[in-house]
């Protein structure tokens, strides 16, 4: 197993959060490369240290608005092998549906998932292995904006649940663990959901999130 710590650079202007985050992340055995708190600064550090991972605010200084997100876009352009997790207070799904949809590596969490520890750093690790990963709330959230009269509306409560933690980014070994069920269940729950949702079978992670946040967002 490679023993060279992740490297991380984190930028929230919120300097209480990201010094959590970083004592966090240390404890956790990432090495912390540098902390911004705005998008210029952000840059600067991922310019100089190329990490295997940035966690982003969406909202940042000067705006408060879309910084985070739009200096994202310029890591993404510039150094597309490091992984961006953007962080948010709010469910914003117009912000960050662009950025999700366009690639491996990626992730979308509010902040207060960041309470539980090991799922917080689970995330991580997925994304610099190249996984997508999108907070359960933006899922519920994209459903909720479904036009009338639509597949979802005919999924169980169970299937909604495997769908949630399949955008997440979860194997089907994942979400059997997750939910205490077999992985055979999950297999009939994620053929089912795929045949209701008319999107094609995928054993790579990566795609089926690409796949749900893609039907998802057509509304």
């Amino acid at each position: 197993m490679d023993e060279t710590p992740r490297r991380v650079v984190l930028a929230d202007d919120d300097v209480l959060l990201r010094e959590g985050l970083a004592s966090l992340l240390e404890r956790a055995g990432f090495e912390v490369a540098g902390q911004a708190g705005n998008a210029s600064e952000l840059l600067a550090l991922v310019r100089e240290h190329h990490p295997d991972l940035a966690v982003i605010d969406i909202r940042m200084p000067p705006g408060h608005t879309t910084e985070g997100v739009e200096a994202a876009k310029v890591i993404r352009a510039e150094l597309p092998d490091v992984g961006i997790l953007l962080l948010s207070a709010h469910v914003e799904v117009d912000q960050a549906m662009e950025l999700l949809a366009a690639g491996h590596r990626v992730g979308y969490l509010l902040k207060s998932r960041v309470t539980a520890v090991s799922d917080f750093v689970e995330t991580l690790e997925r994304i610099v292995h190249g996984g997508s990963v999108v907070d359960p709330s933006l899922v519920a959230e994209l459903i909720n904006a479904r036009r009338r009269h639509d597949p979802l509306e005919e999924l169980t409560q169970r299937e909604r649940e495997v769908l949630a933690l399949m955008a997440e980014g979860r194997s089907n070994a994942g979400i059997a663990h997750k939910l205490w069920i077999t992985e055979g269940t999950v297999e009939k729950h994620v053929r089912s959901i795929m045949s209701r949702m008319r999107l094609p079978e995928a054993e790579d992670d990566h795609r089926r999130v690409l796949a749900v946040l893609a039907f998802l967002d057509a509304r």
